[in-house]
């Protein structure tokens, strides 16, 4: 019978206090072991809401009967808060992104290596249902060969006010919301680009890019743009998908939309129409008997199938779900991101 694995979370924010939630959601899986932040009211509010902080890291990576650590802190410190819980011969889970370049990256799979642990990140994107939406509609056949995917998250609130707009503490849309949606692309693509082109955006901070749209291309193919901005106040769709019968689009996370595909019956369409200064024939919206609309297939998507993973693998029963070799690829995504940007070229893989 598989063991129920114990979990401590490293850094009570945002996203520590996220997992401490998921954590005690699938109980015979996994069990919260407690918490430790290096603030002390963070610690406090941990335990008003009845879990364990512990007194230090070092009690926390002393404790035998913790298996896994989820380490949720700010970015620059990814990577020796890692090391030493691999030291301690723990599982170690790394928020996203896992660190700030490649190098350090390789440094954390060596130190894995050489400690005998497992090393994986938490892209919890993954589990969003709109990006499983997406991605099925590029799996099927439904609208024809695809030839265009535009994956855009948009927001008017800045860049929060804390690391986040620090480059030093690796703050920027980039590496914040970025290896979100580029996480997702691979998954739905399967395969590294040929190249990309991409842009930054210092609207609202000078230190680090508060937006930025990257266009990747595809050997089969496939335009793929990824945009995130802060300083949108009506946003684009979710994603807009191009094929050669038809188009989708999925206008937000609550999964507004439809697809929209082209029937066999041509003779009616293309009727031209007037605009304020002209005719157009070719940009005439075609008439209701030559296309078909179809709701979204909505998809069941569970969030806590991240942390059965883990169990999993500590019970010897699975591999993790997100690898190195996944990690390694979407730090050379977001490095050729800041290369385009900066020498203002196309960066090929």
């Amino acid at each position: 019978m598989s063991k129920v694995v114990r979990v401590a979370v490293i850094g009570y924010g945002g996203m520590g206090g996220w997992h401490t939630k998921r954590l005690q959601e699938i109980p015979g899986v996994v069990e919260l072991a407690g918490v430790y932040d290096i603030l002390p009211e963070r610690n406090a509010a941990a335990e008003a809401n009845g879990i364990k902080a512990y007194p230090s890291l070092e009690a926390l990576l002393a404790d035998d009967t913790v298996d896994a650590v989820t380490v949720a802190i700010p970015n620059d410190q990814h990577k020796p808060v890692c090391i030493q819980a691999m030291e301690a011969g723990k599982l170690v889970i790394s928020e996203k992104p896992v660190t700030l370049c490649t190098a350090d990256l390789e440094e954390m799979i060596a130190a894995a290596n050489r400690c005998g642990v497992c090393f994986t990140v938490h892209q919890n994107r993954r589990w969003d249902e709109d990006f499983r939406i997406a991605k099925a509609i590029y799996e099927s056949d439904k609208m024809g060969r695809i030839f265009s995917i535009e994956s855009r998250v948009h927001g008017s609130r800045g860049i929060p006010g804390d690391w986040r707009n620090t480059k030093a503490q690796g703050g920027g849309m980039v590496l914040d919301w970025g290896v979100h949606l580029l996480d997702q692309m691979n998954m739905m693509m399967g395969k590294m680009p040929v190249s990309v082109y991409a842009t930054l955006s210092n609207v609202t901070n000078e230190e680090v890019d508060d937006g930025f749209t990257a266009v990747f291309m595809f050997d089969n193919g496939v335009k793929f743009t990824v945009e995130v901005g802060t300083s949108n106040f009506i946003n684009l769709p979710r994603w807009y998908i191009l094929g050669l019968n038809g188009s989708a689009v999925i206008e937000d996370w609550d999964i507004n939309g439809k697809i929209v595909v082209a029937t066999s019956d041509e003779e009616h369409d293309a009727v031209p129409i007037v605009t304020a200064a002209g005719l157009t024939k070719t940009m005439a919206p075609r008439t209701p008997e030559t296309i078909r609309e179809y709701p979204l297939e909505r998809i069941d998507s569970d969030i806590h199938d991240y942390y059965r993973n883990i169990a999993a693998v500590v019970n010897g029963e699975a591999e993790p779900i997100v690898t190195h070799d996944q990690q390694r690829e979407l730090m050379r995504l977001m490095e050729a991101i800041f290369e385009s940007a900066e020498k203002n070229q196309v960066v090929y893989f």
